[in-house]
């Protein structure tokens, strides 16, 4: 399903390239001749606004880094200065702390599209490991971020966080030990985030490539969840696509600027304008919104070990997901139970984030301890048994009878047979 481009140098300029370094055609045959099912909703456009969020990140990142210095000592007073200072300096600052949480937003709508329409099943599990390598990156630069301004809950959620590999047996303490650079959050503690914080966007960069190389080896997934058999199911990804990104991608930079603009500290917390103090501990030590499902995991679990081991296994498991679903449909469309046990389990991680906000007490604990087994059940327990107990819904026998029944509808003759291949 790779793109094959229809590209022909017209120039000498454009011969001698062409022959020696085809990257022209490379470029065409991906982005703009590569066939694109031609059903492809909105949902599919947040791929597109992730890139861009990406490299919005990056600019703002460097600029920022010109400014910074990360010393405990300077660093809060470094971002002080470029609010206060730097020309420009609170407008990059606000977009590119806010930046960090549109990306996360942009980033599960993204995972949760590919969660209902089957995007990580044969032949895409390489796609779907590659972007569950991104997200796990993703979460380490953006905790590694929320440390540098070196205000409170930094120095606490760095504290809290790092003290959590002490709980691996054996090797823990020195895990802690060598992240710390000494014996306690300090300076060579700052340096090393602020290091990897740099690094990593790069990192991510990189795998996006491959992750974008991947999909476009085996085609897009479709609402459907069928594969293209003829052309008529496709069409070029420009104009028809990059226009749909673009238009997409506006409106998505029309809700980001009100955040950075009008509200620029709603997503985040008060004490982290209050400079990071080793003796004072704030009442309630939490970390940034998107953190919040998998905090909450992690303090369901009484026993310290398990909570570090549940918390990392609610996102290994995702690694496992091509292979836990034994339906042999794709598209969560023409699933009925799939369908609901979906949302229950939507509305199961919007629950576990309000409860990572909370206090570990009381009724909080109780629930985020149900709702921490759901998770891990929907995972291992109902994904495996649907695939035997469900009754799919009649698939269409082509992507283009699908749009001509408006994606709904019984198919015309007798193709009804789940799309394997």
């Amino acid at each position: 399903m790779a793109g094959h481009s229809n590209y022909v140098p017209q120039s000498a300029a454009a011969k001698w390239l062409e022959s020696r370094l085809p990257v022209i055609s490379l470029v065409r045959g991906s982005f703009v001749d590569f066939p694109t099912p031609k059903n492809l909703n909105y949902w599919w456009t947040f791929g597109g606004i992730l890139f861009f969020m990406l490299v919005a990140q990056i600019i703002t990142g460097i600029v920022l880094v010109m400014h910074y210095t990360p010393s405990t000592g300077a660093a809060f007073d470094s971002v002080e200065h470029i609010m206060r200072d730097v020309n420009f300096g609170w407008m990059l600052r606000y977009l590119h702390s806010n930046g960090a949480s549109m990306f996360f937003i942009a980033v599960y709508i993204h995972i949760f599209r590919g969660l209902y329409y089957g995007s990580y099943k044969a032949p895409r599990e390489i796609s779907w490991i590659l972007g569950v390598i991104i997200f796990l990156i993703m979460m380490g630069t953006a905790f590694m971020g929320y440390v540098l301004p070196w205000g409170q809950m930094s120095f606490w959620g760095a504290t809290v966080i790092t003290n959590l590999f002490s709980a691996i047996p054996l090797v823990g303490e020195e895990i802690r030990t060598w992240l710390w650079g000494g014996f306690s959050v300090d300076n060579p503690t700052l340096n090393r985030f602020f290091s990897l914080h740099y690094l990593l966007p790069f990192m991510i960069f990189g795998v996006v490539i491959l992750h974008v190389w991947a999909f476009h080896t085996t085609g897009n997934n479709n609402p459907t969840g069928v594969q293209p058999k003829t052309k008529q199911d496709t069409v070029p990804f420009h104009p028809y696509y990059t226009i749909k990104d673009l238009f997409a991608i506006v409106v998505f930079m029309v809700i980001f600027a009100w955040f950075a603009f009008y509200v620029p500290n709603y997503m985040g917390h008060p004490d982290n304008y209050i400079e990071a103090n080793p003796l004072v501990t704030p009442a309630h030590i939490v970390p940034e919104w998107y953190f919040l499902p998998f905090y909450a995991i992690l303090r369901a679990v009484p026993d310290k070990l398990g909570g570090v081991v549940a918390m990392f296994g609610a996102i290994a498991v995702l690694f496992v997901l091509p292979w836990l679903d034994t339906s042999k449909v794709r598209s969560g469309t023409y699933r009925p139970l799939f369908k609901q046990f979906f949302w229950i389990f939507a509305g199961v991680c919007v629950a576990l984030g309000y409860l990572g906000a909370m206090p570990a007490e009381g009724i909080y604990v109780i629930l985020s301890r149900i709702f921490t087994v759901y998770y891990f059940a929907h995972f291992l327990v109902i994904l495996p048994m649907l695939g035997f107990l469900e009754k799919p819904k009649p698939l269409p026998a082509s992507i283009s009878e699908a749009v001509l029944k408006g994606g709904s509808g019984k198919p015309a003759g007798a193709a009804a047979a789940p799309d394997t291949k």
